[in-house]
C-alpha cells in the first residue's frame, strides 16, 4: 500500500508521516482548479513546515497566509516573496511584527484589522519606526469569530475610509473567510458562498466609488477556494488541501486531494478479544472533535473509544489480528492541528522514511 513504510521497525510511535509526491499532486491539482498561480495564497497553518513552502514555491506559489507570528517568521525565512499575517496583532505581537517586517525586507508583510483602536495602535508602531505596513479589512461573512460586517454604508465602509488617513498603515484589500461552510452538497455551499460573499463585493465597489484603489480580495479556505477561484481577481487561500484529512475527505467528495499525511502508532496492549490500546493520545492526534478523531487505514472496522493523553482504546472485530506491536495508519480527522503536536514529521519515499522534516512554526517563537 501506497502509506506503509518498510523501514517501519526503525521509526518510533506515535509519529507523523508526510509524502511528498502526493503534496505535490495536490499543489498541482490546485493550480489546475484555480488556474492562475498569481490568485494562490495558500495558508501554511497546515504544514508549518520549511520545506513544505518550497515545494509550494516549486511550483510558481509565492504567496502565502499564516496565522501566527512563528509562521510569518518561517515564511520570512523561506524567502516568501508576499505574506499576509491573517490575524489581528494585538499588544507586543504588533512589535514583534515590526520585528519581522525589518528583519526580512525582501518579504512583503501585511496583516489584518478590524476595527479603529487596533489600526491605530498598528499604525503608530509603524510610523515611529517610518514604516508603512499594508492592511487588510477582516470582514466577518458568517464566520462569527473575527471581522466586521461587509457592505455599504457600513461601518466597516467607514473604518477602511478612516485607514486610508493612518500614517503608517496603507489599506490595500478585504479578507472574507467563511471557514463556516462545510455543507457536503456542492451547490448548497455554492448558494451560501455566493450570499455571504455579495456585501463583499458591494463593499469593493462602494470604496473605489469613493476614490480609493480598488481593494484586493483575499477569500475562502479548502471548502469554498474553487467557488471564490471563479471570481475574477480574487485571490483564493486555501490550507489543508496540501495533506488532506479524513474530515474535509468525506464533506466535501468533490474535491480530489489525495492523503499526503497519516499519523503511525502501535498496538501496545490488548485488552481482550475485541480490544486493544494504542500509543495514540490526545498530544499525538487533533481531539477538539468527538470520536472518530482518526481513519485507520489498515483497520476499517476499528472503533474509538477512550481516548486519554498517551493511550486511545480501539475496538476491533477481532484482536488476534492486531498483536502487540502492529502498526496501524491513520488519517486525522483534523490534520492542522495534529501536525502542530509534533516537532518534526517522516518523510517518506518509496515507502521508506529518508528524513525528517522540523515542524519549525508549531513553537509560538522561532528567533523573534
Amino acid at each position: 500500500m501506497w502509506y506503509e513504510l518498510h523501514n517501519i521497525n526503525t521509526i518510533d510511535t506515535p509519529a507523523v508521516l508526510v509524502y511528498p509526491e502526493r503534496m505535490l499532486e495536490n499543489i498541482r491539482l490546485l493550480k489546475q482548479t484555480v488556474g492562475d498561480v498569481q490568485r494562490l495564497r495558500p495558508h501554511i497553518k497546515t504544514s508549518k513546515m520549511i520545506e513544505a513552502v518550497q515545494l509550494l514555491q516549486g511550483e510558481g506559489i509565492n504567496k502565502f497566509k499564516c496565522a501566527t507570528i512563528a509562521e510569518a517568521e518561517m515564511l520570512g525565512l523561506a524567502g516568501a516573496g508576499d505574506v499576509l499575517l491573517a490575524y489581528q496583532p494585538v499588544g507586543p505581537k504588533v512589535d514583534r511584527l515590526l520585528q519581522i517586517v525589518e528583519q526580512y525586507p525582501d518579504t512583503k508583510y501585511a496583516c489584518l484589522v478590524d476595527n479603529s483602536a487596533s489600526a491605530i495602535a498598528i499604525a503608530a508602531t509603524f510610523a515611529t519606526a517610518q514604516r508603512n505596513l499594508p492592511v487588510y479589512l477582516d470582514l466577518n461573512v458568517g464566520m462569527n469569530r473575527t471581522g466586521i460586517e461587509p457592505g455599504p454604508g457600513t461601518e466597516a465602509q467607514d473604518l477602511y475610509q478612516e485607514l486610508l488617513h493612518l500614517p503608517g498603515i496603507t489599506p490595500v484589500g478585504l479578507h472574507a473567510y467563511d471557514g463556516h461552510l462545510h455543507d457536503t452538497e456542492f451547490e448548497l455551499r455554492r448558494e451560501k458562498c455566493n450570499a455571504g460573499f455579495a456585501p463583499v463585493i458591494a463593499l469593493a465597489a462602494a470604496i473605489t466609488e469613493a476614490g480609493a484603489p480598488a481593494p484586493q480580495i483575499i477569500a475562502g479556505g479548502t471548502p469554498t477556494y474553487a467557488i471564490h477561484a471563479e471570481r475574477p481577481g480574487v485571490e483564493c487561500s486555501p490550507g489543508t488541501f496540501i495533506f488532506q484529512d479524513w474530515g474535509y475527505h468525506k464533506l466535501h467528495p468533490e474535491q480530489h486531494f489525495d492523503f499526503a499525511a497519516a499519523v503511525i502508532t502501535r498496538v501496545i496492549s490488548v485488552i481482550d478479544a475485541k480490544h486493544i490500546c494504542v500509543d495514540l493520545g490526545h498530544k499525538a492526534v487533533a481531539s477538539e472533535n468527538p470520536q472518530p478523531r482518526i481513519y485507520f487505514l489498515n483497520a476499517p472496522d476499528a472503533e474509538l473509544l477512550g481516548h486519554s493523553e498517551e493511550h486511545m482504546v480501539v475496538k476491533v472485530p477481532d484482536t488476534s489480528l492486531y498483536p502487540v506491536g502492529t502498526v496501524l495508519y491513520g488519517i486525522p480527522m483534523h490534520i492542522c492541528p495534529t501536525v502542530a503536536l509534533h516537532e518534526r514529521v517522516g518523510v517518506v519515499e518509496n515507502n521508506n522514511c529518508v528524513a525528517w522534516w522540523k515542524v519549525i512554526a508549531r513553537d509560538r517563537k522561532i528567533m523573534i
